[in-house]
């Protein structure tokens, strides 16, 4: 494979899988909280056939919220790298800033009409005006994450998991950024009260503080949450307050520090805008939802929501009641029938009481499945019938698959070292280097009782890897970006090319492939400096030869059948 050639039909599939994405993000829905349109890839092995098992959705986690001075509503999300239009009486979506300079956790329009807003991964703040143009107006800072202008007109943002301090931001982008205060204790989505001092949540205080901007000085107005996550004020100067682990929204007396449960919703909120009318509306980033708050009665209307929020990793075991599907959803961990795409039961992130991060991809084994996550480095096994967590190990180089093996040791491909690794212990101190030299090692299957297949998604090979002594043998090359893999009952493999959007069938033996599928919303591009995979596209397949695929474009969940 030359290297030229490779890249060349690299970039020319990511600008079609952006462009498709676009297109499919600005489909419209007729009725309030309608259904997204799925795509429906084409079969073309005679010897299957298709079906959407769980139907896609918009965005890809959703954050932020804004109003803008005519009351439109407008929603951020940091891994679809996009802001969008929301229409709060029909539930429609257009796509406001596309990806990647679309990138956004929270956002809010200034005095001056511009629309100003944080882009967590890349550590930037950015700004689009009327002429269309986006600025960079900071850089440099990971993890930045909230924002808000006060009275005065002047900007002000906050680093929260990456980082851990408030600064000002300059309107013009042409000053340096002036820090304000650090170790606040995470001061996530937070709003000036009328009295000029900024109020927000401390997330991992579990308390509400107010910050003297000029001074930096931070004193504590009320405590006893679980997670807040987001904090905002209505026209009459009552505070909202959003807690993402219970599912809670709550009015805060500022001057006491009393609490009012005004409505219990579903754990993953995570943030929330209010219009000049004072109606409340917040963001859940499991389910891709918007939701109108009735204050009074403390219902929600979906405005719009998805069943999946970020579909990547799959794995299925073959269960008595049939088969049963285990689903990396990056916002959370699900369980799926699948024979209906019913979800069974599952984690959100910041649930009470569950541990969950950011997962990426899954793999299952006897009782355990086992989680990834690149963004934090983490392996995660979970009880698959209790969903408890067994073990978590972190300090992982950006993981992007794992496998439980029967002697109850760890294989981990590690994207950062291009290397697979052994975990022997129950804290996941004791690691050998299994293989090394594998270009963007992604997806692994078993191949056999002392060997695996990996992936290597800028390599564009399928190899087997010798556990015993790490020896590497290629069984196909010259693919594009391939991720997903898992092997038939008769040992031949189903590869998800995602450059070409194909589902391969792969002889091991001899290398020879051909399409089973093509089409598939697979293939969403990274960001200027992100992982080339990004999002993981998954597939699985059970003992009754069914194929299960994500489709990482649309958060979507196929079923291939054998007829």
């Amino acid at each position: 494979m030359k290297v030229k050639s490779y890249f060349s039909r690299f970039f020319v599939s990511s600008i079609v899988a952006f462009v498709f994405l676009c297109f499919v993000a600005v489909i419209t829905s007729s009725v309030r909280a309608a259904p997204f349109i799925s795509s429906m890839p084409t079969v073309v092995d005679p010897g299957y056939k298709i079906q959407i098992l769980v139907p896609g959705s918009y965005f890809h986690g959703i954050h932020g919220l804004t109003f803008d001075s005519q009351d439109n509503l407008y929603a951020g999300s940091v891994v679809g790298q996009s802001i969008y239009h929301v229409d709060t009486d029909t539930g429609d979506i257009s796509v406001f800033i596309g990806p990647p300079n679309g990138m956004a956790d929270d956002l809010e329009f200034g005095p001056d009409g511009r629309i100003y807003y944080t882009s967590f991964l890349m550590g930037k703040v950015h700004a689009k005006g009327a002429d269309g143009k986006v600025t960079v107006l900071a850089e440099g800072l990971p993890g930045i994450n909230s924002l808000a202008f006060n009275q005065e007109g002047r900007l002000f943002a906050t680093q929260v998991f990456l980082g851990d301090a408030l600064y000002e931001i300059d309107l013009s982008g042409q000053k340096n950024t002036k820090m304000i205060a650090e170790k606040l204790g995470g001061l996530n989505g937070f709003d000036f009260g009328p009295d000029g001092y900024l109020y927000g949540p401390l997330w991992f205080k579990k308390a509400i503080a107010k910050v003297d901007v000029n001074t930096g000085q931070l004193e504590v107005v009320a405590e006893g949450f679980n997670v807040p996550a987001a904090a905002n004020f209505d026209s009459k100067g009552n505070l909202f307050v959003v807690d993402t682990a219970v599912g809670e929204l709550i009015q805060v007396d500022v001057s006491t520090g009393e609490k009012k449960v005004i409505a219990n919703l579903d754990s993953s909120i995570d943030n929330l805008a209010i219009n000049s009318k004072d109606q409340i509306y917040i963001t859940n980033m499991a389910k891709n939802g918007v939701y109108e708050i009735d204050k009074k009665t403390g219902k929600a209307r979906a405005v719009v929501e998805g069943k999946l929020a970020c579909a990547q990793g799959v794995a299925v075991s073959n269960d008595p009641t049939g088969d049963t599907l285990y689903l990396a959803n990056s916002f959370s961990y699900l369980k799926v029938d699948g024979f209906t795409g019913d979800t069974i039961s599952g984690i959100r992130m910041h649930t009470e009481g569950k541990h969950l991060e950011y997962p990426n991809t899954a793999s299952v084994h006897g009782d355990s499945v086992l989680l990834t996550s690149w963004f934090t480095g983490t392996v995660q096994e979970i009880d698959r019938k209790t969903d408890e967590t067994k073990r978590m190990p972190h300090g992982f180089k950006a993981p992007s698959h794992a496998l439980l093996m029967d002697d109850g040791s760890i294989i981990v491909a590690e994207i950062g070292t291009g290397s697979l690794l052994k975990i022997t212990d129950q804290e996941g101190k004791e690691r050998t280097v299994v293989a090394k030299d594998l270009i963007v090692p992604i997806y692994l299957a078993p191949a056999g009782p002392d060997g695996v297949y990996v992936t290597e998604a800028m390599a564009g090979t399928v190899s087997r890897i010798d556990l015993s002594n790490g020896e590497k043998k290629v069984v196909a090359s010259g693919l594009m970006m391939p991720e997903g893999i898992a092997v038939f009952p008769n040992g031949k493999l189903a590869v998800v090319e995602t450059g070409t959007r194909q589902l391969l069938k792969i002889d091991p033996a001899s290398g020879a492939m051909a399409p089973l599928v093509i089409n598939l919303p697979v293939g969403f591009p990274s960001y200027p400096g992100g992982l080339p995979p990004y999002l993981i596209t998954g597939v699985a397949i059970s003992e009754s030869g069914s194929i299960y695929v994500t489709g990482d474009l649309e958060n979507v969940l196929y079923k291939i059948s054998p007829k």
